[in-house]
């Protein structure tokens, strides 16, 4: 049984799969739709929580409430743009490099890991926002200029994203 194992670990050293450049590439395309959806989800969640709980006491300002919920979609938008540009690059493993599959891979998290941080910041922002919002009617224009520093890390993340998507 040992030479059988012995075997089989030798034989598969002096092989490299011609696919694992590519397994990086795909990984990639997937970091980046699952990491923004999880962190536009996580933004809808926590901001709907907020409005579910003005709307009960003050329903008038549940549709002016809603855009913490719709910049957080806009995070999966991000990653949606990502796994499609990159999903087309990612070629035969026998033409597509490691270094393609390597800042593939990069460029997907760059994109995900950003958009899951804007939407931890948005979905707390937009809680906390919409709450007090539903008390003070003049943080309002507070409350959108702090969602939309938010939303600029993940357009950072998008932008570096695609600069090495290109790479």
């Amino acid at each position: 049984m040992l030479f059988v194992l012995d075997t089989m670990v030798s034989a598969a050293a002096d092989t490299t799969p011609i696919s694992a450049s590519s397994f990086f590439g795909f990984m990639g395309v997937t970091m980046a739709l699952v990491l923004a959806n999880l962190g536009a989800g996580y933004g809808t969640f926590k901001a709907g929580a907020g409005i579910a709980a003005i709307g009960i006491w003050k329903p008038e300002i549940i549709m002016k409430s809603l855009i913490p919920v719709v910049m957080a979609g806009i995070l999966g938008i991000y990653g949606m743009i990502v796994a499609v540009l990159l999903s087309q690059k990612v070629k035969n493993p026998l033409e597509y490099s490691y270094k393609s599959g390597f800042a593939h891979m990069a460029s997907g998290l760059c994109c995900g890991c950003s958009c899951i941080a804007a939407g931890f910041a948005i979905g707390i922002v937009g809680d906390v926002g919409v709450r007090g919002n539903a008390q003070q009617e003049r943080l309002f224009v507070g409350l959108i200029l702090i969602l939309i520093f938010a939303e600029a890390l993940a357009l950072y993340g998008l932008i570096v994203s695609l600069i090495l998507s290109q790479s």
